[in-house]
């Protein structure tokens, strides 16, 4: 069984037991989050939300925070003596599907 779930504005499958990298959430590692925007669940059949289905949520709970490797963005144009380094690393939030409960 499986649910595609909307969290932050982008879309997820989730599974019982499995680990997602989403983006930074404001939740200590071990709190619960509950995912009530449930787009579509599939078990025995398949069920599609318009745009979600009422009465089924998804719980994890959040394992850890972390940094992605930083990406260089180097901006330069030839021979105009024109050159921007900027680098960045994303944080994201590790969280752990518990169930999905209603389905």
């Amino acid at each position: 069984m499986y649910a595609i779930v909307e969290f932050l504005g982008k879309q997820y499958k989730a599974e019982k037991g499995a680990v997602l990298k989403v983006d930074k959430i404001d939740a200590e590692p071990g709190a619960k989050v509950d995912i009530d925007k449930v787009l579509l669940v599939s078990g025995d059949s398949v069920t599609v939300g318009a745009p979600y289905i009422d009465g089924v949520k998804v719980e994890a709970t959040v394992e850890s925070h972390e940094k992605a490797p930083k990406i260089i963005v180097f901006k330069y144009k030839p021979k105009k003596d024109y050159r921007r380094k900027q680098g960045h690393r994303q944080q994201y939030s590790v969280i752990k599907i518990q169930d999905i409960i209603g389905a």
